[in-house]
């Protein structure tokens, strides 16, 4: 009955340990939000391209990209990005925060969500 007992308090205890060793260590969570280091990124330019173009026709408009200003990446069934967006909207420069779900392996996209801030 002894080692049952140790078992039940290691599984316990390792993801707590894990976690605090994450969150100690500075290092991301497995899920967590991780900063892209390169916003120019050509990758990042044309998920950014997207879901402008995205936006643009659910929303009916006709907003223009200026540029990416801040981003995050967190992998799950493939990668989600979220990015704050400077966009155009005529002569008006507006941000907004675009969610897109990408799974390469596959060759799909999906604008999650997409608001103004």
């Amino acid at each position: 009955m002894r080692p049952q007992c140790f078992l039940v308090i290691l599984a316990l205890l390792l993801p707590l340990a894990a976690y605090a060793g994450g969150r100690l260590g500075g290092q991301t969570l497995p899920g967590g939000w991780k900063p892209i280091e390169n916003l120019k990124d050509p990758e990042v330019k044309e998920i950014a391209d997207y879901a402008v173009a995205e936006y643009n026709k659910r929303a009916k408009l006709n907003l223009k990209l200026k540029s990416v200003v801040q981003g995050e990446t967190q992998v799950v069934a493939g990668l989600n990005y979220r990015l704050v967006l400077e966009v155009q909207n005529g002569k008006k420069p507006e941000r907004y925060q675009a969610v897109v779900w990408e799974k390469t392996w596959e060759h799909f996209r999906n604008l999650t969500s997409f608001t103004h801030v």
